[in-house]
């Protein structure tokens, strides 16, 4: 999912090339009934395979020469590579008998699952292992944060072609660490979607980091959703934007969150104040904003009111 720079063309991937190796060493393992592939799987997801999800084979090995580093480390223990140990250069023939061995070993230790759920385990357990490096803003996780960072920046860009008509600002993709058991997107990240659909309007509006230094800003203070659809793992989305009222003080709006096919699947109602943090109290807000939002919500003054706002949650229509 992240590019790099490779410094020369060579055969095959950089990526398999590291398999590869690792993939050599277990066949002779096995080969030389040393372990099985349970055993030797066991051995990798209980060790080096859970800090490589989130340190590369440089870095792991940085931290394990202490102190000193990977001056030190390689010092200590490069002169092992020269040991008997690795076949790495040579594989063993792949003959019928040993073909049968690793595929009743793998039987055994997997076929209780067929592949499609084998492949279902995996994909929660990545992204599990994304929320967390996500989280904690490292590895591939780093790297998704700056991809949804860039694509909060886009999508807020003022692009406003007509604003008589509701607005779309904001739009992306439902990423991996969005996904709950269910498969489905989770309900938090709707709240998520919204919030950043509702700072695509307000930026819009001129709110900026210049207006958020004078300690004027926008809290939300009351805000309802409806789940109308599934949305699953990189489904497309958009979303249209409506400002129901700007008062100076109040702003109220609706959004609504739609697939590639263009059926609704969630819309949200959310009521913000505008508030003078210096005085802890919601005050009338000043240019630019004033103006800018005004003259949105003006233009879309004549838009009809969704059926579905300004009731209370259950209200029937």
């Amino acid at each position: 999912m992240k590019p790099v720079h490779i410094k020369g063309e060579i055969d095959a991937h950089v990526g398999d090339r590291l398999l590869e190796a690792v993939w050599r060493e277990a066949l002779w393992l096995i080969n030389d009934d040393i372990a099985t592939t349970d055993v030797i799987d066991d051995i990798m997801t209980h060790s080096f395979g859970l800090r490589w999800a989130q340190m590369g084979l440089f870095e792991t090995y940085r931290v394990a020469g202490g102190e000193a580093g990977m001056r030190h480390f390689i010092t200590q223990f490069g002169p092992a590579l020269a040991w008997p140990w690795t076949k790495l250069m040579d594989v063993p023939e792949l003959t019928d008998e040993l073909i049968d061995k690793i595929a009743s070993q793998s039987d055994a230790q997997s076929g209780a699952h067929s592949i499609r759920e084998l492949e279902a385990i995996r994909d929660k357990n990545l992204i599990a292992f994304l929320r967390s490096l996500k989280q904690h803003d490292w590895a591939a996780g780093a790297f998704l944060n700056e991809v949804e960072k860039a694509r909060l920046a886009q999508n807020s860009d003022d692009n406003i072609t007509d604003a008589s008509a509701p607005l779309s600002l904001h739009a992306g993709r439902v990423m991996p660490d969005w996904i709950d058991y269910n498969g489905h997107m989770t309900e938090f990240r709707y709240g998520q979607v919204f919030s950043d659909a509702t700072d695509a309007v307000i930026k819009a509006g001129g709110f900026d980091e210049a207006y958020l230094a004078k300690g004027l800003s926008f809290y939300t203070v009351e805000t309802h959703i409806r789940f109308l659809g599934e949305m699953s793992l990189a489904d497309e989305f958009t979303i249209k934007s409506q400002i129901l009222l700007f008062d100076g003080k109040k702003l109220h709006l609706c959004h609504e969150m739609m697939n590639e096919a263009g059926e609704v699947v969630a819309t949200g109602e959310h009521m913000l104040l505008h508030v003078d943090s210096n005085k802890g109290a919601s005050a009338m807000a000043q240019a630019p904003v004033a103006d800018r939002l005004g003259a949105l919500a003006k233009a879309q003054a004549s838009l009809e009111w969704p059926d579905y706002c300004g009731r209370s949650v259950g209200q029937k229509k």
